[in-house]
């Protein structure tokens, strides 16, 4: 058996690692340990918070660096500490949000607050999505800016996602960096944040570069990422864009296809 190409595998969460009730199978995880064994670390890099992850970390017993907030944070999940994190300049998302709403009319908003306990926000007509952690609902627009945020999500009555991604980029792309990182979950963060910067800090934290990285996802915010990294695995059930640009598509995530490409590799 040859030695593992890679000396980093990089898997997002949500539709790659996870399956749909986020759960994990057992052939998955015995890929990604037989990996290990053989000399590479593997890193989760999500679009999830700290909080909205550490339960999933918990659960596999991984205890090193994980990216989470789309890059915003670092976390030590061995420690239970943030090693690192990026918050939104909030004067200038209020004004890229009233910039875009002027544009497309009002929009449906939440955020996630800084922090290893950050709340995830709500406000009227935001569709929430499931997780381990409430959402706190808010009706004063002031609530939203009263403390770091680490993104705000948007939401429109009548566009789609990938419209209103489009409408965001043009209006005010300027200004602020905006990713769809699942279905009714498009995001505004810091300029010239992504997944990518994220996992660079993290990568060089561990000594490994890019030419030693293969990264599996689903999304259009998996793209920097597979931009940054040598090997780029988008899932069966990725968005289109991120099949365009992958090197490779596996089967879905539930159908295991982080371990059939991992299990492929270590036979090499």
């Amino acid at each position: 058996m040859s030695p593992f190409p890679y000396r980093l595998v990089a898997t997002d969460l949500d539709g790659t690692l996870l399956r749909s009730d986020e759960s994990i199978s057992d052939r998955t995880r015995d890929a990604l340990a037989a990996v290990v064994a053989a000399g590479a670390a593997h890193i989760v890099v999500t679009g999830r918070a700290v909080p909205w992850t550490r339960h999933i970390l918990d659960d596999l017993g991984y205890e090193g660096l994980a990216v989470c907030g789309q890059g915003a944070q670092v976390y030590h999940a061995g420690e239970h500490r943030l090693l690192t994190s990026v918050t939104l300049d909030r004067q200038l998302a209020g004004l890229a949000l009233s910039k875009v709403e002027a544009e497309v009319g009002p929009l449906a908003l939440a955020a996630s607050r800084d922090g290893l306990d950050g709340e995830v926000l709500m406000g009227p007509g935001y569709r929430a999505h499931e997780g381990p952690l409430p959402y706190v609902p808010y009706e004063d627009p002031a609530e939203l800016w009263a403390a770091p945020l680490t993104k705000v999500y948007l939401q429109h009555p009548t566009l789609t996602d990938d419209e209103l991604t489009r409408v965001v980029r043009e209006t005010v792309g300027n200004l602020v960096d905006v990713v769809m990182a699942g279905q009714g979950i498009v995001e505004i963060l810091p300029l010239g944040l992504s997944k990518a910067t994220g996992l660079s800090l993290a990568a060089r934290r561990l000594g490994v570069k890019a030419a030693e990285t293969i990264a599996f996802g689903d999304m259009p915010n998996d793209i920097p990422m597979f931009g940054w990294a040598a090997r780029g695995v988008a899932m069966a059930n990725a968005h289109e864009d991120l099949k365009a640009i992958a090197d490779e598509v596996t089967t879905s995530n539930e159908d295991d296809g982080i371990a059939v490409v991992l299990e492929r590799l270590l036979q090499k």
